[in-house]
């Protein structure tokens, strides 16, 4: 499997590498936006530079976090379907 047309596009590491450049330009270009739009801020704290960025990666790694946590409790042993 040394040749990349046997690997699905979406796992070759040059599409890989081109959806990461994407992906960092958009977030890029969305919160340098932010210079040219006024934010009507119902408090406080969202009318500062970025909030919609740095406040969607707390939530997500929040959530992350959290899952981690829960499945501490919730994970069952390797043979919990073998037992039966």
């Amino acid at each position: 499997m040394s040749d990349n047309k046997d690997i699905h596009w979406l796992c070759r590491p040059a599409t890989i590498k081109k959806l990461w450049v994407i992906g960092i330009a958009i977030l890029v270009i969305t919160v340098a936006l932010e210079f040219t739009i006024h934010p009507h801020a119902y408090f406080g704290v969202d009318g500062w530079f970025g909030f919609n960025a740095w406040f969607g990666f707390l939530s997500c790694a929040a959530m992350v976090l959290f899952a981690k946590f829960l499945g501490i409790f919730l994970k069952r042993e390797d043979t919990y379907y073998d037992d039966k």
